[in-house]
């Protein structure tokens, strides 16, 4: 069972659209090109498809991780902006 609980618990929220196949590895990875080198037990990390209408939770709890996939039969989730970058 996932215990979300904790108050200290802090979301993160990675805008750019994830391919959905990616599990553990390839979510972890993705991470990883935000310069996240380690997961982190006081981070939920939450991915979106292009069409936001699926999201995957990925979640460390110091003894493994723990992906969840939620996919939405109408609508999408409402979603921030991807910020341009500076050049």
């Amino acid at each position: 069972m996932i215990n979300l609980s904790s108050s200290a618990l802090k979301i993160r929220v990675i805008l750019p659209p994830v391919d959905m196949r990616k599990s553990f590895d390839g979510l972890t990875g993705v991470l990883r090109d935000f310069s996240i080198a380690k997961l982190n037990a006081q981070f939920l990390y939450v991915f979106s498809n292009r069409r936001r209408n699926r999201v995957k939770l990925l979640y460390f709890d110091r003894t493994g991780i723990y992906v969840v996939a939620k996919k939405l039969e109408q609508g999408t989730f409402s979603w921030p902006p991807v910020g341009k970058k500076d050049e």
